[in-house]
């Protein structure tokens, strides 16, 4: 063995935590198999581990190479690297790529079938002046592999309590039951502080390389949620931080956001998957509770990492569901397109829907169909003849009768594709009438399905207000006149439900209006 490196009891010196003071790391490697069990090997700069008698660590065994890996002190810690051995080297199960590892304290290192603990020694040496102080008590580099690996055990590999674990994986069953983002970002952090006891908690996302507050949980009183400071270096550096107390930290003291809402622990975890980092969990309790600890900056890590593949999962699923009604919203335009009377109606029917179903009290699931859906309700007037579809006058019998084969034309056009489906009934089943006397099928009550009841609706509301150059009554009415003959015709050509609904969100429908025709979408004639 070389003598600049000395086998050592393995007493560990506590480390300095003089106020300003940087850390210097020396590392020990502690034998904890076979005839190394007990011994310890220690530096403050390199190891080198293999068969040959000149390294620092001499290891006679047939399963390690002669030279079989390094560890070395780097800017970021140390680092331990394979020497391409012949049966590797591992850390805490996992082999090593061609990349370095970083290494933390209690971290298991395998060279070959020799296993060794990891012991970091960190004593005091002067700070930089050119580097920028904080009071960071304690702070996670683990990859996302080892931050999931604490799923099940703390950072001394020791199983969580019961409560930490049913937490975790309460979280986990959020990412399977849960479809909206936002639905799931909330439920996460409710979970985050109750199990962490924060008195308040924020998700703050990356955007336009900007981090932005997606969702908050706790005492929202004041102006400042989270700090913006923590939550930057967080992100920026790619390290899960720890200040146990930033009254002891002046630049943190000082900070706005830290007063104002009344910090005086801090956590601030980094959201991260295999592939990429997705944002920052910020955790924080107040002065009258204790502050958060280093076991709290594992569990708290864990938990990020368990949830973040969900969390980018929903993003992509929201990116795939703008995508997809962009391309419905296109199908929609391209009716409009065709028919210049009817220009604004698929954006003002789809509005006054989504409106309606509100107010009655749809879910999550059967909103999206009536947001899907609604946009193509009038789809099958592809397969209307332009001589009929953009006739300035009024249709004869015969010609009306062929607009109205535009229901059973969109079914066919929707059942072509097997993802819609579900919004069918919408598109064939919206102009039937609750007394029997509609089209196509002449149903009655509610064996009209409920979708389609609610689009006929938003449909007629939106026919009476805007200009219909082959109906007698060419000019739209005004809005106070049409929700008159909604409440006429409840019971008759509207199931009574959906008619007093949407005469109790009067004053929303015309907010809609005016929007929509402050955005240039209400183009075509108007309402009155």
């Amino acid at each position: 063995m070389n003598q600049n490196v000395a086998q050592v009891e393995s007493a560990t010196a506590p480390p300095a935590n003089g106020r300003g003071q940087a850390m210097k790391q020396s590392i020990r490697l502690r034998g904890i198999s076979g005839e190394i069990k007990g011994k310890v090997w220690e530096s403050d700069s390199l190891l080198r581990a293999g068969r040959l008698g000149s390294l620092e660590i001499v290891l006679d065994d047939s399963s390690v190479s002669r030279k079989h890996a390094e560890v070395r002190l780097s800017p970021q810690g140390w680092l331990v690297h394979d020497l391409e051995s012949t049966n590797g080297t591992f850390v805490n199960g996992v082999r090593l790529s061609a990349e370095d590892r970083l290494l933390r304290s209690r971290d298991i290192v395998q060279f070959g079938k020799v296993a060794m603990i990891v012991e970091l020694n960190e004593s005091a040496v002067p700070p930089n002046p050119n580097e920028e102080q904080m009071m960071v008590e304690a702070t996670s580099h683990q990859s996302w592999e080892e931050a999931f690996f604490g799923l099940a055990f703390d950072k001394n590999r020791c199983p969580r309590p019961g409560e930490q674990l049913l937490a975790l994986l309460r979280a986990g069953h959020h990412l399977v039951h849960l479809d909206s983002e936002t639905d799931l970002l909330h439920s996460i952090l409710n979970d985050a502080v109750a199990v962490l006891d924060a008195q308040r908690g924020a998700i703050v996302m990356e955007n336009d390389n900007k981090l932005q507050l997606k969702a908050l949980a706790g005492d929202a009183s004041g102006r400042f949620h989270f700090s913006h400071k923590l939550a930057q270096r967080c992100y920026q550096t790619g390290e899960s931080i720890l200040c146990g107390s930033v009254d002891e930290d002046p630049e943190l003291k000082m900070a706005q956001s830290i007063a104002d809402g009344a910090m005086a622990s801090v956590l601030c975890v980094l959201l991260r998957t295999p592939r990429r980092k997705i944002g920052v969990l910020h955790l924080d309790r107040t002065f009258w509770q204790k502050p958060f600890s280093e076991d709290d900056l594992h569990l708290a890590d864990a938990l990020a990492a368990n949830v973040s593949m969900g969390i980018e999962c929903a993003q992509l699923m929201k990116k795939q569901r703008d995508l997809y009604l962009n391309t419905i919203t296109v199908l929609a335009q391209a009716v409009e397109m065709r028919d210049e009377y009817t220009g604004g109606h698929t954006a003002r029917v789809t509005n006054y829907s989504l409106l309606l179903a509100t107010q009655l009290g749809l879910s999550a699931k059967e909103i999206d169909l009536i947001r899907f859906g609604t946009p193509l309700h009038d789809i099958g007037k592809i397969g209307i003849d332009d001589s009929i579809l953009r006739k300035p006058g009024r249709l004869t019998p015969e010609e009306y009768k062929i607009m109205q084969t535009h229901t059973v034309k969109g079914e066919i056009i929707v059942g072509t594709i097997p993802d819609l489906a579900p919004i069918k009934p919408i598109v064939r089943s919206h102009h039937e009438r609750w007394d029997g006397k509609g089209y196509p099928d002449q149903l009655a009550g509610e064996n009209i399905p409920l979708m389609a009841r609610i689009v006929a609706v938003a449909d007629a509301f939106d026919a009476m207000t805007s200009n219909r150059p082959y109906h007698a009554d060419k000019k739209g009415k005004p809005p106070e006149v049409a929700f008159a003959e909604v409440q006429k015709m409840s019971g008759l050509q509207f199931d009574p439900k959906c008619a007093t609904a949407f005469l109790d969100i009067q004053e929303q429908v015309l907010d809609s209006m005016t929007t929509l025709k402050q955005t240039s979408i209400f183009r075509a004639n108007g309402a009155g």
